[in-house]
């Protein structure tokens, strides 16, 4: 009787850990929405949701501000999730897509439908996770050799993540008039993200994040390692795959619209393990939400920093993210 008490207090203590960093992100996003090289105050922020934006400052900030902050709320919590995927499949917990090769794969196709042919731009974060899936397929590959080893994916991450990417900097050579926007796009930029990218990438977002949360059970069984999985009852093969499938999907998807932005899915699984856990449960959808702060603090720096420059908050996740990795790397490197 007691155990079971202690797991309901434990079960709410984790909801109230969701609920919260939830009211975080919409305080953030709040935040977000008056920074800027055009500022306005929460007074004024809340009368435009009132009258509808008609005043010309608060229509430029609907038009311009709403929709890339919604887009790194997307993007950041499809990436958080993937490097939740993608450490069970791997069982690495330096797996990420930018590490994994899945981001340069998805990049390289969405480039090309950039130059070559902008008019299937519509179906870009499609043809993005295709592009994603191949990379990956290929990275694990080359990996494998009787089973999976971090070191081997890693290196072969870097590998094609090298290939793919000198890929897509050739192509964009053939695109001189729009090298520039081609280029932000590559490092990470929200600059030119509009209210049609926001419908598209929503829906497939409810739709991975969603097949994501029915696999919780499964990923807390492939936690305990495939040979107990297998004594469960679980496909462990047939799993990884379907796991694997919806973490290129999220990636994928979210690099085809935002370029290629790196670390979030390594930072976030292990601080969201530290706070909530490891029970897939939880963890998927508190991964979401920080991922979503994360990225929404990121690119909000980008834009104030040097304003009125605008920093890709690709480049700005990679500067955070660096360190965070290195360290990581450091302390696997002392318990081998």
């Amino acid at each position: 009787m007691s155990r079971s008490l202690d797991t309901n207090k434990e079960e709410r203590k984790k909801a109230l850990y969701i609920l919260g960093a939830l009211i975080l992100l919409f305080f953030t996003a709040i935040t977000a929405m008056k920074l800027g090289s055009l500022e306005v105050t929460y007074g004024e922020l809340l009368k435009g949701v009132f009258n509808n934006f008609s005043d010309d400052n608060l229509s430029i900030i609907k038009e311009l501000r709403f929709p890339r902050i919604i887009i790194a709320i997307l993007v950041g919590g499809n990436l958080a999730v993937c490097g939740v995927l993608l450490q069970v499949v791997v069982k690495n917990p330096l797996a990420d897509p930018g590490i994994t090769g899945i981001s340069a794969g998805a990049s390289l196709v969405a480039v090309l439908v950039m130059v070559l042919f902008p008019s299937l731009t519509g179906i870009k974060p499609l043809l993005a996770f295709g592009g994603g899936l191949v990379s990956a397929l290929l990275v694990f590959l080359i990996a494998y050799d009787k089973g999976f080893s971090p070191l081997r994916i890693i290196l072969a991450g870097v590998a094609i993540n090298a290939i793919l990417t000198s890929m897509s900097s050739i192509l964009t050579m053939f695109n001189s008039t729009g090298v520039s926007s081609v280029t932000n796009w590559l490092n990470g930029s929200l600059v030119t993200v509009t209210w049609s990218d926001v419908r598209l990438l929503a829906i497939y977002s409810v739709i991975g994040v969603s097949i994501s949360l029915t696999l919780s059970l499964t990923c807390n069984l492939m936690n305990l390692g495939d040979k107990t999985a297998k004594s469960l009852g679980v496909d462990v093969d047939k799993q990884r795959l379907l796991i694997s499938s919806v973490a290129v999907f999220l990636a994928s998807i979210s690099t085809g619209v935002a370029g290629i932005i790196s670390f979030v899915g390594l930072i976030v699984p292990h601080i969201s393990r530290f706070i909530i856990g490891s029970d897939h449960k939880y963890l998927i959808p508190f991964s979401w939400v920080m991922g979503s702060i994360l990225l929404l603090i990121a690119d909000t720096m980008g834009r104030i920093l040097m304003r009125p420059y605008d920093i890709p908050v690709g480049l700005v996740m990679s500067v955070i993210g660096g360190p965070f990795f290195i360290f990581l790397l450091r302390r696997s490197m002392k318990k081998c």
